[in-house]
């Protein structure tokens, strides 16, 4: 790959797309931007180079822009802002790849078909994953497209990790755990140990806390046990996702409430988690500004679920040697982080207070230099792993 070669990655979301350049053989990162808001309101358009100086911003007032038109947009945005770039592949995120897909593929219409099968899995990702391929796969044919799946990371779980106790004839059909967020996690095992070379072969549980929330158990840097199972809608209660729920409840909410599936789907995926719990927002910034007591409700709900599932990980891997917090709640909310930290006690952890009030840039630790488990925060960067794995696709070809 040479200095000018460029990997453009897409993450394209419910109602949003984002996009990042990477360029030269170091995969450094020259632009990144997105288009929120798609569908509905005011889609917004900005983009930045690698100084945070913006290069590019639009708003489209009618409500109209979809996947299609945002891509359409990016193409045409490309096309006129890249001069000197050479962009020799572009990789997406795609969130749910079964049981057949364990490993970085290159796209084809024929694979987007067969991915097509498995919306019901991530009913509410998947579509808008698979959109800017296709749309790509017609604007730009000799571009090679490479697809990352969220729940590779996590296919080398013990067989009893990834069984539900149901019959072997629906386990068959691949009812069975997932798990998600595999990309942020593979990038945590991949920079852990270059901060602490002591990590190479610790036991690990890393919190993925966003607007979507799960939780990995990792030794050695692979995938032991994850929170979320069949769909991402298990595990943690996320901002609008209610995570682990009895079955028994869906049962009774269509039964003796009349809901069709339908409904139960927007309840469990739009309308509940801290949303749902607060009636105010899904967005713990909102809810730790607020002195409604729903917000404090929902805020400590989600506190006491990460204690639950960080004791069941910790089982899982027989001890714990560090934990980390990562994504846009597990970087930014401080006194989450302590609260998980100060219910986390039994097992060792200890904050240090000044360095998880005011964390270092970048990845750093914030437990105390006696704390029997090393707490570190690790921004995100799902997009470079994926870069990463395009590279090694292209010039594997």
């Amino acid at each position: 790959m040479r200095a000018n070669d460029s990997i453009i990655v897409i993450n394209a979301g419910s109602s949003s797309i984002k996009f990042s350049m990477f360029s030269g053989p170091a995969l450094a990162l020259t632009l990144r931007g997105k288009i929120e808001n798609l569908y509905s309101g005011v889609a917004r358009f900005i983009a930045q180079d690698a100084d945070g100086c913006t290069v590019g911003e639009r708003d489209w007032r009618d409500g109209q822009l979809d996947h299609e038109g945002g891509m359409r947009f990016l193409f045409d945005f490309a096309q006129t802002h890249l001069a000197g770039h050479r962009v020799v592949a572009v990789g997406h995120r795609i969130v749910h790849g079964g049981v057949a897909h364990s490993g970085p593929e290159l796209l084809d219409a024929a694979l987007v078909d067969e991915l097509e099968k498995l919306v019901p899995l991530a009913p509410l990702h998947l579509p808008r994953n698979l959109a800017p391929v296709r749309s790509l796969l017609a604007m730009a044919p000799h571009v090679p497209q490479i697809g990352c799946f969220d729940t590779a990371f996590h296919v080398g779980q013990p067989e009893e990790a990834q069984a539900f106790a149901l019959p072997a004839r629906i386990t068959g059909l691949g009812v069975r755990r997932y798990g998600f967020h595999g990309l942020s996690y593979e990038y945590i095992a991949s920079v852990l140990p270059q901060a602490d070379p002591a990590l190479t072969h610790a036991k690990v549980v890393a919190a993925h806390l966003g607007n979507g929330a799960s939780m990995c158990a990792m030794r050695a840097g692979r995938s032991v046990a994850s929170t979320m199972g069949f769909t991402a809608v298990d595990g943690l209660p996320m901002g609008t996702r209610c995570g682990a729920l009895d079955p028994g409840v869906v049962l009774y909410l269509m039964q003796e409430l009349g809901m069709d599936v339908a409904a139960v789907q927007k309840l469990m995926y739009q309308e509940s988690g801290l949303l749902g719990v607060s009636g105010i927002s899904s967005d713990m910034r909102t809810l730790e500004r607020s002195d409604d007591p729903r917000a404090k409700a929902a805020i400590a709900l989600m506190v006491y679920r990460i204690g639950r599932e960080l004791g069941s990980l910790a089982a899982a891997l027989g001890g714990l040697d560090a934990l980390v917090f990562s994504g846009g709640i597990g970087e930014n909310s401080a006194s989450l982080r302590a609260a998980v930290c100060r219910d986390a006690a039994w097992l060792g952890v200890a904050l240090d207070e000044a360095a998880n009030a005011a964390p270092a840039p970048g990845i750093t630790r914030i437990s105390s230099a006696d704390s029997k488990v090393a707490v570190w925060l690790v921004p995100a960067n799902e997009e470079l792993m994926i870069a990463r794995h395009a590279l090694e696709l292209v010039e594997a070809a």
